[in-house]
């Protein structure tokens, strides 16, 4: 049975990183000059602080030196990461899920002896996925109900050599936390002859691979969290045990929202967003006195702060249970939960409902909203940036109807 009550062990966690965030990470992501636009990166000593903490690889097993979080206490950690800024969550989420997905459960036991010391050697370093390409947006509104691929085409190509080992030429674009990785798993182009969206293998490339070129995105080149940079591979030689997984068949083609019953991190993080946008707004109402009352006593104000009460409590609910049926996929079979993408749900209303919020909650502050040298500026800003970054919620509302109509992809 869907159950809401935490663990003591979930609830020590939270605690814990809520504790983290209030000392280290807020004071940080609130200072002026770091709200401006062009000046976002997450410093590094913030992140070697949670990397030794453990956030790092929440989600690795506790065999491999991880916390073996489940996706529930994951999605507990990003909403409080992301409550202090979303960009220092983006990058520690990313690479938790993906410890997770590579070393315990898509990779050879030689692989993991191989790669994870990589990792665990430094702990400023990260994991990427680089599942983008120039010009690989899904179209889903093009292709609405019809049996096309999920997977973009990818043109990034790899061949053999007859020592066996693999060539890599092609692009990819805006990878998260390529800067900072220490491996990178690459969905490349193995058949050449095989339809779009098929014969597609993932390689796993070293950060010091010769022929791998990494080049770290302005802040203002285009709207995300955390660190994105641009990768091109000219002649990248990588062994041939460097495959995961089967040749021709990628786990990751599709990147890690579209591997199985994926984790609602991003849901969770956007709500941890709205989470700091509405504490801000319900604070400065208990202070700010106009016409001999606090502005809560107003009937106006009132009635925002609760309006945003109830989106963030419903959108918390979604990514809570999106949570659980990943933990508990039998669920489904069971008939005990629908059969929905309920992960895409809960991202499709969090990115609207936290969108509203932020707005919201600058209105409460008046004029004072939109001032650059407060908080909740940015906290409208990056409200728009999860409404309009990865997957939209139109994209994501034809994903929902497609299920709903029990229609299936090729």
């Amino acid at each position: 049975m869907y159950d809401l009550h935490l663990s003591a062990e979930q609830l020590e966690i939270r605690d814990t990183v809520r504790e983290f965030v209030a000392n280290e990470i807020r004071p940080m992501a609130i200072k002026p000059a770091r709200m401006e636009a062009l000046d976002r990166r997450p410093p590094h000593d913030v992140l070697l602080k949670a990397s030794r903490m453990g956030l790092r690889t929440l989600a690795l097993s506790e065999a491999l030196g991880g916390a073996g979080a489940d996706a529930l206490t994951s999605c507990i950690v990003a909403e409080e990461l992301a409550a202090g800024d979303p960009d220092v969550a983006a990058v520690l989420v990313e690479t938790s899920l993906l410890s997770h997905l590579l070393f315990d459960r898509l990779m050879t036991p030689a692989q993991r002896d191989r790669f994870l010391p990589l990792l665990a050697a430094d702990d400023s370093s990260q994991l990427a996925l680089a599942s983008h390409e120039p010009g690989s947006d899904t179209e889903l509104g093009i292709n609405y109900h019809r049996s096309v691929p999920l997977a973009p085409a990818v043109q990034c190509a790899a061949t053999r050599t007859p020592s066996g080992d693999w060539l890599i030429n092609g692009a990819k674009t805006f990878v998260p936390n390529a800067t900072l990785a220490a491996l990178v798993a690459v969905p490349v182009k193995t058949d050449s002859k095989a339809p779009a969206g098929q014969g597609v293998s993932t390689l796993l490339v070293p950060n010091n691979a010769p022929g791998m070129i990494v080049r770290e995105l302005e802040q203002n080149a285009g709207w995300y969290h955390g660190l994105r940079a641009d990768i091109t591979f000219e002649d990248c030689r990588v062994p041939g045990d460097h495959l995961l997984g089967e040749e021709g068949n990628s786990p990751l083609a599709a990147g890690i929202e579209l591997a199985g019953r994926s984790i609602p991190a991003v849901a969770a993080m956007n709500v941890g967003l709205g989470r700091a946008a509405y504490e801000a707004a319900l604070d400065y109402a208990g202070i700010r006195v106009q016409g001999a009352r606090r502005i809560i006593e107003h009937q106006a104000i009132g009635t925002l702060l609760a309006d945003m009460a109830i989106r963030l409590e419903t959108a918390r609910t979604m990514v809570w249970k999106a949570a659980w049926v990943a933990d508990n996929p039998a669920a489904v079979a069971q008939r005990s939960v629908a059969d929905l993408p309920l992960t895409t749900l809960a991202r499709v209303y969090s990115a609207e409902a936290v969108h509203r919020v932020a707005l919201a909650a600058a209105e409460v502050f008046g004029g004072m909203g939109v001032m650059r040298d407060i908080p909740m500026h940015k906290y409208v800003q990056d409200a728009l940036i999860f409404l309009h970054s990865g997957m939209s919620p139109d994209d994501g509302k034809l994903r929902i109807a497609e299920a709903l109509a029990e229609f299936r992809r090729a």
